[in-house]
């Protein structure tokens, strides 16, 4: 099976172009009260995928441990700057594609902001499935297609394609927009069963921004996204779904798993070599290394 393309953010200045000198403290804001509304009060450990540079990660805090991933190591040493290197955080730079974990290991996800790089989205879900215990919570976020803007759009024939057809649209290299009918179906054939969704950042538009205060935006979007379950037109929509069906429970000692062959591996602050195939795996300045 061939690999998809990845979206790398290696030597990036995400964060501080972006989030803090981007003029995005609205959708920030707005995106911690959806996770708020739909994490659960704590749990064990909770694996956060496209972690970046940890802009979300202190928003887990009900949870003892949290594994931050992401294929960029100087996004991880980004947060590493943030977060520091205390026994809470874990950081692992891996494929999404091929996540390197034990079946069944996390207590629940997040993968925020991340999907829509994701050339082969149902093929992300599925490894999602895989390093989750029966039960565990899922949170996941997604550019929407059918947003009112695109709705209008397409309406008034500025804009080719159609927001209410299933498949993705890639509106610049590996940046894709998803239809809320397609993201359900591949979350329900991943073994994923649907509980909530909520439609955020209704008003990201720069009008809104400079006539309105930052809190009375984040109040109206938190009452609109309530609507959530019955409509989704707003530019990014969060799901919490449940990891339903059977996964095999962690062997004793086992943590990671092999990229290459699958064999069960052990946490330590060391490099690890698979005694399957004999890959050995990096970990250096407390990130362990995963990418092929």
């Amino acid at each position: 099976m061939s690999n998809p393309p990845i979206c790398n953010y290696e030597g990036s200045d995400y964060q501080a172009s972006f989030w803090e000198h981007g003029g995005r403290a609205y959708e920030d804001a707005a995106e911690g009260v959806a996770l708020k509304r739909l994490l659960p009060p704590g749990g064990k450990l909770l694996l956060e995928l496209g972690a970046g540079a940890g802009r979300n990660t202190p928003r887990y805090q009900g949870f003892e441990r949290v594994v931050l991933l992401d294929y960029s190591r100087t996004q991880l040493e980004q947060a590493q700057q943030r977060l520091g290197t205390g026994p809470g955080y874990l950081y692992v730079t891996a494929d999404v594609y091929h996540l390197p974990f034990a079946a069944g290991l996390f207590d629940a996800a997040t993968m925020i902001r991340t999907l829509h790089h994701m050339a082969e989205p149902e093929r992300a879900l599925q490894q999602v499935r895989q390093a989750l215990a029966p039960g565990a919570a899922f949170i996941l976020e997604f550019a929407n297609k059918h947003n009112l803007k695109a709705i209008l759009r397409y309406g008034l024939r500025r804009q080719a394609w159609s927001p209410f057809s299933p498949e993705a649209v890639e509106f610049t290299a590996l940046n894709f927009d998803f239809h809320p009918r397609a993201v359900r179906a591949w979350l329900n054939q991943s073994q994923f069963s649907v509980q909530r969704q909520l439609t955020v950042s209704h008003f990201r538009m720069g009008l809104f921004k400079r006539l309105l205060p930052l809190g009375l935006l984040v109040r109206m979007d938190a009452a609109a996204s309530l609507t959530g379950d019955w409509w989704q037109l707003s530019p990014s929509v969060f799901v919490r779904s449940q990891a339903v069906g059977s996964t095999p429970t962690p062997a004793p000692g086992a943590f990671f798993r092999c990229p290459a062959c699958g064999q069960d591996l052990p946490e330590q602050a060391a490099d690890l070599t698979c005694p399957g195939c004999g890959r050995r795996w990096s970990f250096e300045g407390g990130i362990y290394d995963f990418r092929e």
